[in-house]
């Protein structure tokens, strides 16, 4: 009870209604102290987008690349290609529905918000497209030469900026989400967006059971064999994930599932499903994407543009590969695209923040369960081109 009583999604519903609360009784003269401590915050959390996207892009190529292999390249390829696809089904789906949700979009009777106090500006080491080039640069490079060095580097690196994450980041947001929405309910807006946020969620949800019904569909035609098979075993998994919201801390209840199945190959599971863990995201993908068209709506009245959102998807399932294992990691390893692509706001990443990660647990599942599909594809891979059992269990050991 204590433990989910402490988790972030708690602490973000708490810091989104204390936040609401006192938006409705502060005075003017201490909406401005609010402001102010919402602007250094952000300040705070925008420096720190290059340092992660570097932390964990570049690693994670550098990883994948030095036991590249006929499998490894054919699942790293399966699971860009299931988020992508995800997020562009998402992306459909939010200009088939978004314009026909009661969704406010005008200003009009708002209160202003007064200014900050004093402006204490945090300026970020380089752009985000500069970590993303200098990240995939690095961490291709320090693969092809077999720097060892480089790559140590690389994993120190990633350890520094996930504890600066964790220590300093997660625990600051849900201050940081509660100025927001502070600032929100004494302007007037968020009280005509709260049936909106219910209706994105359920949809959201709805998107997961579609994406994941496709994958195990497509995953049965090209392996050949009954993907029930698979999914039937997959109903502890999910609700781990739903309750832990971490696809690391489902990984022995997803292996001992996976390995029930009679039609998965033993070494593919022992091979596939750690990997798949980490580096296949679809459902966070696709809730991220739907999120993110839903608030452009909100809060700057209308959707992003079609090249606008064809650029952020291809550039968010990269993102998803090298994402951190902590809730919410997806958003949070995005957080430059989020800025940097569709030029979103203090105001605009922080309701990101808040609503992603209140339902971060369901996205989870979605990943975990769709292992599973892409699990039986490699099985399936492995058939075709003859790879024997003993060759995957000689890569297993050389990646160990």
């Amino acid at each position: 009870m204590k433990k989910f009583l402490t988790s972030l999604p708690v602490r973000l519903l708490l810091g989104i209604i204390v936040g609401i609360i006192l938006g409705q009784l502060l005075p003017f003269g201490a909406m401005k102290v609010v402001v102010t401590l919402q602007y250094i915050m952000g300040q705070l959390i925008t420096f720190c987008v290059p340092l992660i996207i570097i932390g964990f892009i570049a690693p994670s190529i550098t990883r994948l690349g030095k036991n590249a292999s006929r499998l490894l390249i054919f699942a790293v390829i399966i699971a860009y290609v299931s988020s992508i696809c995800a997020a562009f089904m998402s992306t459909g789906a939010g200009y088939a529905l978004i314009p026909h949700l009661s969704i406010a979009t005008d200003v009009e009777g708002l209160k202003e918000l007064p200014g900050v106090v004093f402006e204490l500006t945090i300026p970020q080491i380089m752009t985000v497209m500069s970590a993303l080039v200098l990240s995939v640069l690095v961490g291709l490079s320090a693969a092809w030469t077999k720097s060892t060095l480089t790559a140590s580097l690389l994993e120190e690196f990633q350890n520094i900026v996930l504890k600066i994450v964790s220590k300093i980041i997660i625990p600051v947001l849900p201050f940081y989400i509660a100025a927001t929405f502070c600032n929100l309910s004494y302007e007037g807006s968020i009280t005509h967006q709260l049936p909106a946020f219910l209706q994105i969620i359920l949809i959201v949800m709805l998107g997961h059971y579609i994406w994941l019904a496709v994958l195990y569909i497509i995953a049965g035609v090209y392996s050949g064999k009954n993907p029930l098979e698979v999914l039937r075993h997959y109903g502890p998994a999910y609700l781990t994930a739903v309750g832990t919201m971490s696809s690391a801390a489902t990984l022995a209840v997803a292996l001992n599932g996976a390995r029930k199945s009679k039609v998965l190959r033993q070494d593919m599971v022992s091979f596939g499903v750690p990997l798949f863990a980490n580096i296949h995201l679809c459902g966070s993908v696709l809730t991220e994407v739907f999120f993110c068209m839903a608030i452009s709506k909100m809060l700057y009245g209308s959707l992003p543009s079609f090249g606008t959102m064809v650029l952020f998807c291809l550039l968010l399932g990269i993102f998803a590969i090298g994402a951190p294992g902590v809730p919410g990691g997806t958003v949070m390893a995005s957080l430059g695209l989020i800025t940097g692509v569709l030029g979103f706001d203090d105001a605009g990443t922080a309701l990101m923040l808040a609503i992603f990660a209140l339902q971060d647990s369901f996205g989870t599942a979605c990943n975990v369960t769709g292992d599973g599909a892409l699990t039986l594809m490699l099985t399936g891979f492995a058939e075709k081109h003859n790879i024997l059992p003993e060759e995957v269990a000689a890569q297993t050991e050389s990646e160990a």
